[in-house]
């Protein structure tokens, strides 16, 4: 089957500069459709004219938090994640339900998977991990005045909650314990947060 014109989340305008950089699409088709991940083999006309081919997954988008105890520890999680084969030391983080608000999607990823839920919030930006082969963004959010509840796990969903401080975060990313992009870039905006150079704008809990 062939689709043209298929419309791309989160596009942006392309900057006037940047023109002679665009592929221009010329025919999609889809290869695969399952519950989560849409792939797609599109044929493209390269800025000189030439024709080539794009695989790419259309993925739904999902929110990471990073949650700040009092003691100035973050909550993290372990979690076996299937196409690695291994367990990851991550930053909580869970896709979008379709429609849903980032904001409400990041504080429900947090109450399901750890039970804390946060006073304050503040958003942080936005990351795309796999931009080779995959529409995923993952928007960044940081969480403070916690308190601990239930949690409330989706069927099948097994992982370990506990808490680290920045120093054990970075020496794990040193050592090659810590690999997950989404929270090294978490890193990234914690350490410049705490610095005083990426200040965040924090917000009451709706």
């Amino acid at each position: 089957m062939t689709f043209v014109h298929h419309a791309f989340p989160n596009n942006a305008p392309i900057a006037a500069q940047d023109q002679h950089l665009v592929e221009q699409t010329l025919h999609q088709a889809e290869v695969f459709k399952g519950h989560f991940l849409h792939a797609f083999r599109d044929q493209v006309r390269l800025p000189n004219g030439d024709i080539a081919t794009r695989e790419y997954v259309i993925h739904p988008g999902a929110v990471m938090v990073i949650a700040l105890l009092d003691d100035g520890r973050l909550v993290m999680e372990r979690q076996y994640r299937y196409p690695m084969q291994q367990v990851m030391i991550e930053f909580p983080a869970g896709k979008l339900d379709p429609g849903e608000d980032r904001l409400a999607c990041a504080q429900r990823e947090l109450l399901e998977e750890t039970g804390y839920r946060a006073t304050e919030w503040a958003h942080a930006g936005v990351l795309h991990p796999v931009i080779s082969y995959s529409t995923e963004f993952i928007d960044i959010w940081f969480a403070r005045g916690l308190r601990l509840g239930e949690r409330q796990l989706d069927q099948g969903e097994f992982l370990d909650v506990f808490s680290a401080s920045v120093d054990e975060l970075l020496a794990w990313s040193r050592d090659g314990q810590l690999t997950d992009a989404k929270t090294l870039t978490g890193l990234l905006w914690l350490q410049n947060h705490l610095s005083g150079a990426w200040p965040l704008r924090w917000q009451p809990a709706p």
